[in-house]
């Protein structure tokens, strides 16, 4: 048995999932690769939200009026709202991100510029507007998430990295320190 330090047991909080969709419990949703989830809430049901997380949907999918509102009122809520990679269509078209910086998936930045000319399109890994926070494609979605975990619970000031409960789960996972300015990329797009 591996006995975790009293002072990061400490750091340990309690997480409460909220899978949401417009119908709510009772009425799976199907997603790719034939997955079915069971949402715990619908739009009205669902308390505020701390953190939203939003990935891709099918590129074939458009989000309807009530989904987009349901976005627009968690994004005012919410201490924290992540898209990853094309999962930041869903807050363009809920206007969330106008005016703001953002980024996604870098071959699809040139589109964004010309479909959302009032959002800052930067070509990042990831990128944080207050608390707006949008990655590229995929995989840069864990390096977002890993920056995301360390400025909320990573060391506090005169710590060591691997004092803080995300800094020592980035250190036993290993978890490589990417460019977030794509430098260490030998190509481009």
């Amino acid at each position: 048995m591996v006995t975790i330090p009293a002072a990061l047991r400490a750091q340990a909080f309690s997480i409460q999932y909220h899978w949401v969709s417009e119908a709510g419990p009772g009425t799976p949703s199907k997603l790719s690769a034939g997955i079915s989830l069971n949402p715990t809430d619908s739009f009205a049901t669902c308390p505020p939200l701390d953190v939203v997380l939003v990935g891709a949907h099918h590129m074939d999918y458009t989000p309807n009026a009530t989904e987009l509102a349901f976005v627009r009122r968690s994004y005012e809520t919410c201490t924290a709202f992540l898209s990853i990679c094309g999962g930041v269509l869903t807050p363009l078209m809920a206007g969330v991100l106008h005016e703001k910086k953002a980024t996604g998936p870098r071959f699809m930045l040139d589109a964004l510029r010309k479909q959302a000319p009032t959002t800052e399109w930067v070509e990042k890994r990831w990128v944080r507007d207050g608390k707006l926070w949008t990655s590229g494609a995929l995989l840069n979605g864990t390096d977002m998430m890993n920056a995301f975990g360390k400025e909320f619970w990573g060391p506090k000031e005169g710590e060591e990295e691997e004092e803080s409960l995300a800094g020592l789960f980035t250190k036993m996972g290993a978890w490589p320190e990417r460019d977030v300015d794509y430098k260490d990329v030998k190509w481009s797009i």
